[in-house]
C-alpha cells in the first residue's frame, strides 16, 4: 500500500512539472505581424496541397487514361471485381511513375532540391517544379480543349504563348483530353470482346438452347483469347507507348 502511494505521488510530482513547462507558441512566428501572417498563409498553403497531393497526381499525370482504359478491360471481359480495384489502381500509379520520372526527375533536380538547399525562393522553386510538368501536358493535350477552356474564360486567360500557358487553363484542357484517349482506348479494349459476345449468342441461338445464358460461355472463351494473344503485356505496353 506504501509503494502505490509513493508511486501516485511521484506520478502527481512528474504531471506537476510537466504543467509548469509551458510551449511558446508565438516563438513559431516572427514578430513582424506582416511575416507572421505571410507565415500562417504559407502553412495553411502547404497543408492544403498535401491534402490534395492525390488529386494533383491524378490530373497532371497519365493516371486517368490508365485507370479508364484498366476499368474498359475489366468491363469487356465480364468480370465484376477482378482483378480488384486495388489491383488496378496500384498498376495504374506504378505506370503513372514509370512513365513520369524523367518529369518527376526534372521537376526535384530543377524546384525541389535546390530550394531545400537555399539557392532559389519559393517563387522560382514553383517555376522550376511546374515547368516539367507544362511541357508534359503541352505535349499529350489537343488544342481544341485547349481553346474551349480559353472561350469559357472569356478572356481572363489568353494563350499568348504555349511555354508560358497558366496552369489554370491547361490542367482541366489536359484532363478532357486524357479521358477522350482513354475512352478511345477503351473502345478498341472491348471492340473483341463484343464479337466473342455476338458469336456466343448467335450460336447458342441457333442450337436453340434459350434458356441458357451466351454469358456462361463467353467469359471463358473471352479469358482464353485474352491469355493466349499475352493480353496484358499487349495492353501495357500500347498504354505506355501511346504516351511516350
Amino acid at each position: 500500500m506504501k509503494r502505490l502511494v509513493l508511486i501516485g505521488f511521484a506520478l502527481l510530482a512528474m504531471t506537476a512539472s510537466a504543467a509548469a513547462q509551458t510551449v511558446d507558441l508565438g516563438a513559431l512566428l516572427p514578430n513582424n505581424g506582416a511575416s507572421a501572417t505571410a507565415r500562417i498563409i504559407q502553412v495553411a498553403a502547404i497543408l492544403t496541397v498535401l491534402s490534395v497531393a492525390p488529386g494533383l497526381l491524378i490530373m497532371v499525370t497519365s493516371f486517368t487514361r490508365f485507370i479508364v482504359a484498366l476499368s474498359f478491360l475489366r468491363t469487356g471481359l465480364g468480370l465484376q471485381s477482378t482483378p480488384a480495384n486495388l489491383v488496378l489502381i496500384s498498376l495504374s500509379l506504378f505506370m503513372t511513375f514509370f512513365v513520369m520520372a524523367p518529369t518527376f526527375d526534372r521537376a526535384w533536380q530543377n524546384g525541389v532540391k535546390p530550394l531545400m538547399d537555399n539557392e532559389i525562393n519559393q517563387q522560382e522553386a514553383y517555376a522550376a517544379v511546374t515547368q516539367p510538368f507544362r511541357e508534359f501536358m503541352l505535349a499529350q493535350v489537343r488544342d481544341k480543349d485547349l481553346n474551349l477552356f480559353e472561350d469559357l474564360s472569356k478572356g481572363n486567360f489568353q494563350i499568348k504563348d504555349r511555354s508560358t500557358i497558366d496552369l489554370r487553363l491547361l490542367v482541366p484542357a489536359f484532363m478532357i483530353s486524357e479521358l477522350r484517349r482513354g475512352f478511345e482506348i477503351g473502345f478498341l479494349i472491348v471492340l473483341p470482346f463484343l464479337v466473342i459476345d455476338m458469336i456466343v449468342a448467335t450460336l447458342t441461338m441457333a442450337m436453340g438452347m434459350m434458356m441458357l445464358p451466351p454469358a456462361i460461355i463467353s467469359l471463358p472463351v473471352k479469358i482464353l483469347f485474352f491469355v493466349l494473344i499475352d493480353g496484358w503485356n499487349m495492353l501495357i505496353g500500347s498504354l505506355v507507348r501511346s504516351v511516350s
